[in-house]
């Protein structure tokens, strides 16, 4: 970390970034939707993968097929927003105040195309849908959507940052 910034402050901002940089994401998500018909993530799924876990299943062969549970869609929508959180702080993180104070675009595009990794080496392959989509019907497509979604999510950690500024 580039400077020393107080817990409550580093966590206040990563709410208020990461929050707004995910609503961008979904933002997109539902224009994909409205105007080209595809379907977003269905959170229900991210959910039902993480109740499993304390369970002791971490990997599906397909999560589809896996019984539903209570709460999973509940379960994956604060998921997906916790880890918005938690990639705004890192970020907030590794650049300090100097991004807080002045958010560089370019930064902010890069750190979100990198988390990209999360869901390529983490999420699909334990999901069943292989590494980078791979098992997917059209992985090439399902990468695509990935990183555009991811740059995105860097777009929104830019702009989040840049409102945060003004508040």
């Amino acid at each position: 970390m580039s400077e020393n910034i107080l817990l409550p402050a580093l966590i206040a901002n990563g709410i208020i970034i990461g929050t707004g940089a995910t609503v961008i994401m979904d933002i997109w998500g539902i224009m994909l939707q409205k105007t080209l018909g595809i379907a977003p993530l269905n959170f229900a799924l991210v959910g039902r993968w993480l109740a499993h876990m304390p369970r002791g299943k971490f990997q599906h062969d397909n999560i589809r097929a896996v019984p539903p549970v209570v709460n999973e869609l509940f379960l994956g929508w604060f998921f997906h927003y916790l880890t918005g959180i938690i990639f705004a702080i890192a970020l907030i993180m590794i650049s300090g105040n100097e991004w807080l104070n002045e958010p560089s675009l370019l930064l902010s595009i890069t750190f979100g195309l990198i988390t990209v990794g999360f869901p390529f080496f983490l999420m699909q392959p334990a999901m069943g849908s292989g590494i980078a989509a791979a098992k997917t019907p059209k992985p090439n497509l399902a990468r695509l959507r990935s990183l555009l979604t991811h740059f995105i999510f860097g777009l929104g950690l830019y702009f989040s940052a840049v409102l945060k500024t003004y508040i």
